[in-house]
């Protein structure tokens, strides 16, 4: 039998999260089983490598969940975009013989009505948590957004804090994220020298989007605090913000300097070395304010073999062990996360007993191979209730 084709929405195409889990997706896939075509709204660093995986990519502009979309025109527009979404990428569909149409992030609106239209079957991939963690605006449109989602033949939920959105529905399937790939070893002075930063000092590390809710601002408060006062903690910061939202970056930088802390906040903006990052940190932070639908920078952390400390909401409390890998403090309290780190600081061999820990444990519990095994058994699944052969 000829390996049938997944047709896959995404929303970006950096090497952030989701477009990890896409390129290992596109590497991963049973090429006797199936292949992929990979619709993007841009080529950026994430399409060569789609295409070295052996995906087709095609460069549309998706109609995408934005902050835009709630202004008074950003409704109309997003529904004209939706339709030319469907007359377009349905039309692609057919020509390719997609059996699944598979939306890598929920935040892509089209993925239904182009399953719809070419008469496949319909998947998303839940990598966000909506409920209750997107202020007024987000619990008023959570119920038109569930049943949209629920739409769908079947949710992949990359957690169980993603999952309970969804309250036992039978559509809702646990797919842990698996971790793309380890980071190699590094040498520990090698990376500091790298990043101008002195071998004696302790250093966290927090990577991902510079953002309102990736907890930036909650790391640089905590520095200010006497535990991390009185040792020199440094704050390494690796990410960029979104394309249109530098005055998050801004903020970072004067909040930064009304405490004090300037010369210890190091902003890396986004590195494609984050082996490097990691290897020069002694501990790595993840302190949210709004729930991690998974964290899989958390997950990276560990696989290097550092203490993670993380705030205690979302899907990260599914990767980080409170004790045994790492620590969980409360979200958006500097105190705590200060408290937290200071003690990691204070007792080197407690660090490394928690990061072996985790080194170990996420091995064990998030295999890339387990996730695209799940993936393609349930790829086949939808295509065989859709009649496929």
């Amino acid at each position: 039998m000829p390996a049938r084709t997944v047709l896959i929405l995404h929303s970006s195409a950096q090497l952030y999260g989701s477009d990890a889990q896409l390129l290992a997706i596109a590497r991963g896939l049973d090429p006797d089983r199936w292949k992929a075509v990979c619709v993007m709204p841009e080529r950026g660093e994430l399409a060569p490598l789609l295409e070295h995986a052996g995906a087709e990519v095609v460069i549309h502009p998706l109609a995408v969940l934005r902050r835009a979309v709630f202004r008074p025109a950003g409704v109309p527009g997003l529904a004209r975009a939706v339709a030319h979404d469907r007359r377009v990428l349905g039309e692609l569909a057919i020509e390719r013989g997609a059996a699944v149409v598979h939306a890598n992030t929920s935040v892509v609106l089209s993925s239904g009505a182009v399953a719809r239209r070419a008469g496949a079957a319909h998947l998303i991939h839940v990598r966000e948590i909506y409920s209750g963690s997107s202020g007024p605006v987000g619990a008023a449109l959570w119920p038109l957004m569930r049943r949209r989602l629920e739409a769908a033949d079947a949710l992949a939920c990359i957690s169980r804090a993603v999952a309970r959105q969804f309250a036992g529905s039978a559509r809702a399937q646990l797919i842990y994220d698996g971790l793309p790939g380890s980071p190699g070893p590094v040498d520990r002075e090698a990376a500091r020298r790298s990043l101008g930063l002195a071998s004696d000092r302790f250093v966290v590390a927090l990577v991902g989007r510079v953002s309102d809710w990736k907890g930036q601002d909650v790391l640089i408060r905590a520095l200010g605090r006497p535990s991390l006062v009185e040792n020199g903690a440094i704050a390494l910061l690796a990410g960029d913000a979104y394309p249109g939202s530098g005055a998050h970056q801004s903020r970072l930088v004067s909040l930064a300097g009304s405490l004090g802390v300037t010369e210890r906040v190091v902003h890396l903006g986004f590195r494609h070395d984050v082996g490097t990052v990691l290897g020069a940190a002694d501990v790595l932070a993840v302190p949210s304010t709004r729930p991690e639908p998974l964290g899989l920078v958390a997950m990276e952390g560990a696989a290097a073999g550092l203490p993670v400390v993380a705030a205690a909401h979302g899907g990260v409390t599914e990767v980080v062990r409170n004790g045994v890998t790492g620590m969980l403090v409360a979200p958006g309290h500097p105190e705590a996360l200060a408290t937290a780190l200071g003690l990691l600081a204070e007792d080197p061999a407690l660090a490394r007993r928690l990061g072996e820990a985790g080194r170990a444990d996420v091995a064990e519990r998030f295999p890339l191979e387990r996730m695209l095994t799940r993936l393609q058994e349930l790829y086949d699944r939808l295509a065989a209730g859709r009649g496929g052969s």
